[in-house]
C-alpha cells in the first residue's frame, strides 16, 4: 500500500459478508483490515476474536446483510458488542446493503416492520453510526436515532452510461415507488423518464401493466435498487421491446439475484445488467451479461470523511 493513511485511530474491521469489498475500500483508504477472527461453535453460534488493540479507536466495520441474512446481521451484532467492550471510541457500521429493507411500514395488518427493528438492534449492540447505500426506502434513515450517511449509487452508474454515448436515452423506473430514483439519473444523463404501471398480486410475484412515457425508439436503461428474483426487472424490459425501444438496458445497486434471477436475465431482452459490488457476485452468477462496477472509491471516501469530520454530502 503506497499511501498509508497517517491516522492509526481509524481502523477497518470486515467481516463474512463482502470480505472482498472491504479489501478494496481498505486500499482506497491507505489501511490494513483489522485482524479478528469469525468462527462458529459446533452448534453454529457465532464466536468472534478481536485481535488487536481498538482502544479510543474511531472502528468501521463493513457488512452488508446479504444472503445468510440472519447469520450476518447476528455476525454484525456480536461485534459491535465486542468492539463496545474493548473500548472502541466509535462503533461506525459501514452496511453497503440494508437487509430486511423491504418491510420499512405496514402494508397489511398483523405485519412486523423489520427494517425498523433491525434498526434497533444495531442501536441497541451500541453503533454510534451508519453508513449504507441505497436505502430501499429513505425514510429508513428516520428508523434511526444516530447519524445516517446515507451514498447514493446512481452517480457511479449514471457514469458508466454515460460514457457510452448513447443517442437517444430514456430512463425507465420499473414502478411508481422509483420514480425519484429514476430522476435523478435522468438529471444525470439529460434524458427524459418513463414509468411503468405494473400492479403486484403477490410477493415476488410482478404483472407489467401499461408504460407511461415516450419510449419508441429509444435506448431505455430501467433503474432500480434491488433486483431479487429478476421477475420486476425482466417483464419491464420485454415490454419496453415489445411496445417500440430499441435496447434495454438494466441497472440496479443491489444485486440480491436470488431464486431464478439469473436464468431470467439472461433469457430476457437485457441487453446488459449494470449492479455494483454492494453484495458479492459468486461465481455461477457472473454470467456475461452482468457488469459489476466498485462502490469502494465512494464509501472509502465517505469514511474518511466522516472520520475527519468532513461534509460527506459533497459527494453528491
Amino acid at each position: 500500500m503506497s499511501n498509508q493513511y497517517p491516522d492509526k485511530k481509524l481502523k477497518l474491521f470486515s467481516l463474512n459478508s463482502n470480505r472482498e469489498l472491504a479489501s478494496e475500500i481498505a486500499e482506497e483508504i491507505g489501511v490494513s483490515l483489522g485482524k479478528c477472527t469469525v468462527n462458529r461453535f459446533s452448534d453454529g453460534e457465532v464466536q468472534i476474536n478481536i485481535e488487536e488493540s481498538i482502544r479510543g479507536c474511531d472502528v468501521f466495520v463493513v457488512q452488508s446483510t446479504s444472503n445468510p441474512v440472519n447469520e450476518h446481521l447476528m455476525e454484525l451484532l456480536i461485534m459491535i458488542d465486542a468492539l463496545k467492550r474493548a473500548s472502541a471510541r466509535k462503533i461506525n457500521v459501514v452496511m453497503p446493503y440494508y437487509g430486511y429493507a423491504r418491510q420499512d411500514r405496514k402494508a397489511r395488518s398483523r405485519e412486523p416492520i423489520t427494517a425498523k427493528l433491525v434498526a434497533n438492534l444495531l442501536e441497541t449492540a451500541g453503533t454510534s453510526r451508519m453508513i449504507t447505500l441505497d436505502l430501499h426506502a429513505p425514510q429508513i434513515q428516520g428508523f434511526f436515532d444516530i447519524p445516517i450517511d446515507h451514498l447514493m449509487g446512481v452517480p457511479i452508474l449514471a457514469e458508466y452510461f454515460e460514457n457510452k454515448n448513447f443517442d437517444d436515452i430514456v430512463v425507465v423506473s420499473p414502478d411508481h415507488g422509483g420514480v425519484v430514483r429514476a430522476r435523478k439519473m435522468a438529471d444525470r444523463l439529460k434524458a427524459p423518464i418513463a414509468i411503468i404501471d405494473k400492479r403486484r398480486p403477490r410477493p415476488n410475484v410482478a404483472e407489467v401493466m401499461n408504460i407511461i412515457g415516450n419510449i419508441e425508439g429509444k435506448t431505455a436503461i430501467i433503474i432500480d435498487d434491488i433486483i431479487d428474483t429478476a421477475g420486476t426487472i425482466t417483464l419491464a424490459a420485454n415490454a419496453l421491446v415489445e411496445q417500440g425501444a430499441c435496447e434495454v438496458y438494466a441497472c440496479c445497486t443491489h444485486p440480491v439475484l436470488s431464486g431464478p434471477a439469473i436464468e431470467r436475465i439472461a433469457h430476457s431482452k437485457i441487453k446488459e445488467l449494470v449492479i455494483t459490488n454492494s453484495i458479492p457476485l459468486s461465481e455461477e452468477k457472473r454470467i456475461e451479461k452482468i457488469k459489476q462496477l466498485s462502490v469502494a472509491p465512494l464509501i472509502g471516501e465517505a469514511i474518511v470523511r466522516v472520520f475527519e469530520h468532513r461534509s460527506v454530502s459533497d459527494l453528491f
